[in-house]
């Protein structure tokens, strides 16, 4: 008895460190306020600390937010090194399990996260801490989080199971796409896996607030169509009144033919509920209606109304006593007229068949392809979305290169799509070189979209040096510079295809509205070329290899439509900035027109 139960408590003592271990790694790891002395003295209550940028400015003198403007991996020898520099010679690999999620945020008009991730087994005893950086994708904004270990610290492989988390990161517009970035740190000087990037999108209102507490995301739930006579009745409910919504709209089309109704409810009857009439709709036909909102960027709610066939003027008979004895005989002589005109008019159709020798089955199945729908499957092997690379040049000022950010984000949101645009991936692009990571792109895409532009014919001449300015010379508009001659190893490749007879369907131009076909350079022309927004579903069509148009039909999607486009918040976005570009552009050319006068 004794001895089993001193065994017992030996199982018991050896088997505690090893929950405890499991309690340790299950836990999430938040960072600590400490300060610099303390990480470099290797105190013990500083074992994972933030760094905030009042810390870095201390260290390196100026403030690196201003002077870079953008997040840079730090500078290991200077905050961690100087007594010491083997600490910041070693790398270690990208960190695993990048995991983003969504915290309380009391703003309704937008989105908290917090970043998670686990370290790698691959270099663990060298790690010395982690950057996090969040960019948004079709903007400028970055935010950047720095978390440093103590300098006696050393991870065992065990510590790879333990899970470590940033700050929260508030403010995040809500319906928006971010890419976040998580680098182990020391950042060696050549190595490619030393981070691990991740896309997501924030909550929509709807998501997080409820779609009655929303008055951009509102749209009517219920919507129940009656017809009588020739009077089509549709009743909807109204929002709730603490959105504000005091008016809405309706519109039907069918065969080329549109139908705007504006409604406005009467709430004193009904505060709920409201129903509306449809006039001069032809019976017979199936109509595709929307309602919404009277509201910018409102969300529409689509239903059908199939107006059904009326017979107006139909005989009525009152049975009276007088015509008693009269209307069996009547019935009796119908009969009789009835049944032989019956036979006559069912033989007649098969007979004029046989002489056109056209079978009434394809005729019927003519008739009803009239309105029927179809779902058309995106027609590839692959499970993963296809790869485009956006070039463009940046000559034509930052409006320009901000429609080519919206023109990416809407694409890849709406259009099934995963871009790779330079401004998406600073980090890999200082990494490797503009030039190294646009050949890498273009040798993984499937397909490279080039946006032609004034600028991109029209590059402006570098200044004059002056004394001890070469140096500023000779890093005068290297981006710029950069882009140009990738466009033109676009060019040189699309001019070797042809010369050799191979598929140029890799390779597309594009222009926007307030372009012109002479922006599009020669050895360019030979490949697709579009005009956007209006080619947007002729760039899906490409994209995805889907015929828009067939014998008896076509394809119509709503979301890239040249109406449906529109009614998005990423669409919206698209044209302000084609719009605001367009207005850049036009002073642009006036300016260069007056110097050349």
């Amino acid at each position: 008895m004794w001895r089993a139960l001193v065994v017992l408590y030996q199982l018991l003592s050896l088997g505690q460190p090893l929950w405890a271990q499991d309690d340790v790694s299950a836990a999430a790891i938040t960072p600590q306020h400490c300060s610099l002395d303390c990480i470099r003295q290797g105190r013990p209550g500083c074992e994972y600390c933030r760094i905030t940028r009042d810390d870095v400015k201390e260290v390196l003198g100026f403030n690196a937010f201003k002077a870079f403007g953008s997040c840079i991996p730090w500078p290991c020898f200077e905050l961690l090194g100087k007594e010491d520099p083997r600490i910041c010679q070693h790398y270690v690999q990208a960190p695993n399990d990048v995991k983003v999620e969504f915290v309380h945020e009391p703003n309704p008009e937008s989105d908290t996260i917090v970043v998670s991730w686990k370290p790698s087994y691959f270099g663990i005893s060298f790690l010395r801490g982690f950057q996090v950086s969040l960019q948004a994708l079709g903007g400028y904004s970055v935010a950047c989080q720095l978390f440093l270990f103590h300098r006696n610290v050393s991870l065992s492989a065990s510590h790879a199971q333990r899970v470590y988390t940033s700050d929260p990161f508030p403010g995040l517009s809500l319906g928006s796409q971010y890419a976040v970035t998580v680098m182990a740190l020391p950042v060696p000087e050549e190595w490619e896996r030393f981070y691990h990037s991740k896309i997501f999108s924030t909550r929509s209102c709807a998501e997080k607030n409820g779609l009655e507490q929303c008055k951009k995301d509102w749209y009517p739930k219920h919507v129940a169509v009656e017809q009588e006579g020739t009077t089509i009745t549709v009743t909807f409910n109204l929002a709730p009144p603490n959105l504000g919504i005091r008016s809405y709209f309706s519109m039907c089309y069918a065969k080329g033919t549109k139908q705007y109704t504006d409604i406005t409810p009467t709430f004193t009857e009904n505060k709920t509920h409201h129903s509306y009439q449809l006039y001069e709709l032809k019976e017979g036909i199936n109509y595709t209606c929307e309602i919404a909102a009277n509201e910018v960027d409102a969300v529409r709610k689509i239903f059908n109304v199939s107006v059904l066939h009326t017979q107006e003027g139909a005989l009525q008979f009152s049975v009276t006593p007088s015509l008693a004895l009269i209307l069996p005989l009547c019935l009796a002589v119908v009969i009789l007229l009835v049944v032989p005109l019956a036979v006559l008019t069912r033989r007649r159709p098969s007979l004029q068949m046989r002489k056109l020798d056209i079978k009434p089955d394809i005729i019927g199945q003519h008739q009803d392809s009239e309105t029927q729908e179809e779902v058309v499957s995106l027609p590839r092997s692959s499970s993963s979305p296809p790869r485009l690379l956006i070039c463009y040049s940046s000559n034509d000022g930052p409006a320009h290169v901000k429609a080519v950010m919206q023109l990416g984000a809407f694409i890849q949101q709406y259009m099934a799509t995963q871009v790779c645009l330079d401004l998406w991936d600073s980090l890999s692009v200082a990494e490797e070189g503009s030039m190294a990571w646009n050949c890498r792109q273009i040798r993984e895409s499937d397909f490279v979209l080039v946006i032609c532009s004034w600028g991109l014919n029209h590059r402006p001449e570098p200044p004059e040096p002056e004394g001890d300015d070469e140096d500023e010379q000779a890093n005068f508009g290297t981006d710029s510079f950069s882009s140009d001659a990738v466009i033109q190893i676009i060019g040189a490749e699309v001019c070797r295809a042809k010369a050799r007879g191979q598929d140029l369907s890799k390779y597309m131009a594009a222009i926007f509205e307030y372009s012109e076909e002479t922006d599009i350079p020669t050895e360019l022309r030979l490949i697709p070329h579009y005009v956007l927004t209006s080619d947007l579903p002729l760039l899906f069509s490409h994209l995805h290899g889907v015929a828009l148009h067939r014998p008896g039909g076509y394809l119509k999607i709503n979301h890239i439509s040249e109406e449906g486009f529109k009614t998005l918040p990423a669409g919206a976005a698209l044209q302000c900035a084609i719009y605001e570009a367009g207005m850049a552009m036009r002073v642009k050319r006036d300016h260069s027109v007056e110097d050349g006068d």
